[in-house]
């Protein structure tokens, strides 16, 4: 299946953008615009903000519905989800920083 590489790899506006919160209206002000910036705020981001994000399934569907990458989308379920906060931050950084270069280096 081809991949729309400019969708996945593009830069959103600021209100389509992924906003983290820690809780269900507690936003952090920070927002991520594309999949290389998600893969870089992952890697700081506080810790309960990654596993409330996670365990709702809402990376997986903003990386889906508003990147249009379901391949990524799907692989990120496969991250355990009683593992550490620290353990899934760093599947999940890695599985993103991987994808974007996959992504990038395809013809």
């Amino acid at each position: 299946m081809k991949i729309d590489k400019s969708k996945i790899l593009r830069t959103v506006p600021y209100e389509q953008g992924f906003h983290f919160a820690t809780e269900k209206g507690a936003s952090l002000g920070i927002t991520a615009t594309s999949l290389s910036d998600l893969a870089d705020k992952l890697e700081t981001i506080d810790i309960n903000s990654i596993m409330f994000h996670y365990l709702r399934g809402d990376f997986q569907k903003w990386i889906q519905d508003t990147l249009g990458d379901k391949a990524l989308s799907n692989q990120m379920c496969f991250v355990k989800q009683d593992a550490s906060g620290e353990k899934v931050r760093k599947q999940l950084h890695r599985m993103v920083q991987k994808r974007v270069a996959e992504i990038q280096n395809q013809k």
